[in-house]
């Protein structure tokens, strides 16, 4: 350890995924590969593969390259919801990956098939009422995510800091916060309301290890704090930086598009089409409120160092 290295903390989610500091990089769809989860955890702190954009072959060469890359823990992150999450399960308990964080479903469906295989499993959550289903499926901790989150969001758009002390007070495993986090500052304030941890999804997209093309770095960096818009609630509520793809969105919106209208302008590949090929036209970006946080653009390590350095000394200065 150097001098301008921050000194590990340990906390109930540090210790469960044996990590130096309890900061989880989230596993965002075409942004979160091997690259940025070996930097994030050759760091410190938790890597994750964001398999939400990966076929399972895909999906398997990059647990491989983690593993190549890094002894440290790392991570994947599954999508319930989608049609071929059985089969990216089952490369992960093929593959010996140790952490699955899973969202966008009910955690009951695969909990206990990952425990089964020795995988310590968070789930997701955007309400209280999950986070207790999660607990009583014999998930390990929970990440209770607010909607100024980047991506699809809970349909009750509860804010981090109404919602993670309302987590922490549910259930009495470890809870990961997220929403709107970026610095240490953040950081700091999710462990004054209980949490044991934090993920961060946006200020890891913009860095330099991140998948993501470059016009979608940049914006991130151009953002300020009303540059996300969260719409497309009838049909999949998701958070986007203000391109004209969300305009067109928020306007069918605001005119009473019906759900099948909606679905017939998202069509496909669109998050593709924006974090992975930088389309500005046609393109999603999706991108949460911190974006206007995020003014650099950063190796992943230097994100890790300089959240917990900003971490301890927001702690120093408060009353």
């Amino acid at each position: 350890m150097t001098s301008d290295t921050p000194p590990p903390l340990s906390t109930r989610v540090t210790r469960l995924l044996g990590i130096q500091y309890p900061i989880i990089q989230a596993g965002m769809v075409w942004t979160a590969g091997a690259k940025l989860a070996v930097a994030v955890s050759q760091a410190g702190g938790l890597g994750v593969l964001g398999a939400g954009s990966m076929k399972p072959d895909l999906l398997r060469e990059q647990i491989r390259k983690v593993k190549a890359g890094t002894e440290g823990s790392f991570g994947v992150n599954i999508p319930l919801a989608r049609r071929d999450a059985a089969e990216l399960i089952a490369v992960c308990t093929d593959e010996g990956v140790r952490i699955v964080i899973t969202s966008s479903g009910h955690p009951v469906t695969f909990t206990s098939r990952l425990k089964a295989a020795g995988c310590i499993v968070i789930h997701l959550v955007a309400a209280v009422k999950h986070a207790r289903k999660a607990a009583e499926a014999g998930c390990d901790a929970v990440v209770a995510e607010g909607f100024e989150a980047g991506g699809h969001n809970g349909v009750d758009e509860i804010t981090t800091l109404a919602l993670v002390p309302q987590v922490v007070d549910a259930v009495s495993i470890p809870v990961i916060a997220a929403g709107g986090i970026a610095d240490g500052r953040g950081m700091a304030a999710a462990f004054a309301l209980g949490a044991e941890g934090v993920q961060v999804g946006t200020r890891f997209a913009a860095t330099v290890e991140s998948a993501a093309h470059e016009r979608y770095k940049q914006l991130v960096l151009e953002a300020r704090d009303g540059d996300t818009v969260f719409t497309l609630k009838g049909m999949m509520p998701v958070r986007l930086l203000k391109t004209p793809f969300a305009k067109r969105a928020q306007e069918a919106e605001r005119r009473g598009a019906d759900r099948a209208e909606l679905e017939a302008l998202l069509g496909e590949k669109r998050e593709r089409m924006g974090i992975f090929e930088g389309n500005l036209e046609e393109g999603m970006f999706e991108a949460g409120q911190s974006a206007g946080l995020v003014r650099d653009l950063l190796p992943a390590a230097e994100v890790v160092r300089t959240m917990m350095a900003q971490y301890y000394a927001t702690k120093l200065r408060m009353p």
